[in-house]
């Protein structure tokens, strides 16, 4: 039996052959990618492949997906590694609507390393107020593992459950996100919050949370939530080392080939302030925002950011620069 191959398109600009995702990235190149080989630059593909590459991605909650989103991070949530406790979770909504956010992610339990789990009464006595203060401004995200949870934030305004499980903890999710008629995030992790950084490992950390995130994907079509309703997430930092975390970001278009719009939720984890010298989370922005930019080279739909205003602004003089170029093209 001959082993997976896989095909990251190399984005190029402007002038590539091809489209990539229906976004604003184009690729001529591919790596070719294979257990136990070394990459391999090819011009071509099998055409299945290109077409997964290719296919514009649906809309979002009703957002067209060929620019980049940015969903805001609101954690109604005393323990957060970065900002739990430190605001009015409804305020926090509305400024971040205000600062240009597309998306509100609002979670009520921390995912930090080593958190414990939160019953359900308060995790939605800590949610719903700031759903309804968020969904009268912007398509909102409902950040939960649990029906018992998405069930009432649905009804209270939210349009799409983000799962840093991907379905792997509550089995009564995927049914209810199906007769719900919401689009799913489906995130990878290695582990449960409490022990997931204890010692994670891997053979090839980026196609086995390729291989993952599939096997995810098959399971929310088997409960019947099509592939056109399904983000995925590759979880940076659920059960990775810094070296994992490098590892997919440097290749991170890889994951296109999966047909889905991909979510990267970096901002102010742990290694952006080992790398970048930063000990405290709230001094992590910039870090967060050179690898923001750099996976919207590589053509990355929907970033999750606490530092709303700094990524709108970046991303403006981002397409700012891009659109000249082409029209000087």
């Amino acid at each position: 039996m001959s082993a997976q191959v896989y095909y990251r398109p190399i984005p190029s600009g402007e002038g590539g052959r091809w489209q990539l995702a229906g976004g604003w990235s184009r690729f001529s190149e591919l790596e070719r990618l294979c257990r136990g080989e070394p990459p391999r630059r090819v011009t071509d593909a099998p055409p299945e492949v290109i077409a997964a590459l290719t296919a514009p991605r649906p809309p979002l909650m009703g957002l067209s997906l060929d620019a980049p989103r940015i969903m805001g991070i609101v954690n109604a949530t005393p323990d957060s590694f970065s900002d739990g406790g430190a605001y009015d979770p409804a305020a926090q909504a509305r400024q971040l609507a205000a600062a240009g956010a597309d998306i509100l992610d609002i979670g009520g339990e921390s995912t930090r390393p080593g958190a414990a789990e939160v019953p359900v009464p308060e995790e939605l006595d800590r949610i719903l107020p700031a759903i309804r203060a968020g969904a009268a401004l912007l398509p909102v995200s409902v950040d939960t593992r649990k029906a018992a949870v998405a069930g009432p934030a649905l009804e209270a305004g939210a349009g799409l459950v983000n799962d840093v499980s991907g379905f792997d903890f509550d089995p009564a999710l995927p049914a209810l996100v199906a007769a719900a008629g919401v689009p799913v995030c489906l995130m990878h992790a290695q582990g449960l919050p409490a022990t997931m950084q204890d010692d994670p490992r891997y053979d090839d950390v980026l196609l086995d949370v390729y291989d993952a995130l599939e096997a995810r994907i098959r399971r929310a079509d088997a409960a019947g939530i099509p592939r056109a309703r399904i983000v995925i997430d590759p979880g940076i930092g659920f059960g990775k080392t810094e070296a994992h975390n490098l590892a997919i970001l440097r290749r991170i278009s890889l994951y296109h080939g999966l047909g889905c719009a991909i979510l990267l939720g970096v901002s102010r984890k742990r290694f952006i302030g080992s790398i970048g010298g930063a000990p405290a989370p709230a001094d992590r922005a910039a870090g967060t925002l050179a690898l923001s930019l750099m996976a919207v080279m590589q053509g990355v739909q929907v970033h999750r950011v606490h530092d709303v205003a700094a990524h709108v602004q970046a991303l403006r003089l981002w397409q700012a620069v891009a659109k000249n170029e082409k029209a000087e093209g």
